[in-house]
């Protein structure tokens, strides 16, 4: 392990130390294509240098390798995140809602609030509550009108991140899943809604991407 001027050089991968510093947030360690070798090297020289710890996309069983050498670690199964916070963040007094249309939605949705709750924000969720049965979203107005950004997941043809945008004053960040049939093409229906939606206000990350929306609520709410 060499250390240089804001990473780490673990010769496989240069951990990136500095991160915090310039964003706020440590960096978060993406699991897919990672040995759970490399990955417990990553996350112990991130924990060394200080840094909280977030890895996204993480399978179980990997995870219950990793609490062996790391104490404190939790696990949000659903999300798919596991995480460790060692540094004191100040409360932040905004709310970071997280509303999905289906609970085929809820892996990606409990992504996003997930990774919102690690950066220090308060998160609140507003679950199954899409289009095809409008009703349910707007016994919530109240609830979605009292946040200060508002992460909308939504698969089939995502036009559930336009309607709230239409209904609230504050940034939306709409992630589009690859729920849905078959001209849904794996979620790029949803993306293509999105982009178009007529509502202004509306920020869209890559398909299945929580984490992403998570963290850009978290730089908002900020």
């Amino acid at each position: 392990m060499v250390h240089q001027k804001g990473f780490c050089d673990l010769g496989f991968a240069k951990v990136d130390t500095d991160r915090c510093s310039r964003r706020g947030f440590a960096e978060a360690i993406y699991c897919p294509g990672k040995t759970k070798e490399h990955l417990k090297k990553i996350a112990l020289a991130l924990l060394k240098k200080k840094q909280d710890l977030i890895l996204t996309r993480l399978d179980k069983k990997v995870y219950l390798y990793l609490k062996k050498s790391i104490a404190g670690l939790k696990y949000n199964p659903t999300a798919r995140i596991a995480y460790r916070c060692l540094r004191k963040k100040n409360p932040k007094s905004g709310i970071v809602l997280v509303v999905s249309a289906g609970t085929a939605d809820l892996p990606v949705a409990e992504e996003a609030g997930q990774t919102a709750e690690v950066l220090g924000n308060k998160v609140e969720r507003l679950y199954d509550v899409g289009v095809a049965g409008v009703h349910r979203l707007m016994h919530n107005v109240g609830k979605l009108r009292s946040a200060a950004v508002i992460i909308v997941v939504a698969g089939m043809e995502g036009a559930l991140a336009s309607l709230v945008s239409g209904m609230v004053s504050v940034p939306v960040v709409a992630v589009p899943t690859s729920c849905g049939y078959g001209a849904s093409f794996s979620g790029l229906s949803a993306l293509l809604t999105m982009l178009n939606g007529c509502s202004p206000g509306v920020a869209v990350v890559n398909i299945d991407n929580g984490f992403g929306a998570g963290y850009l609520a978290g730089l908002i709410n900020k």
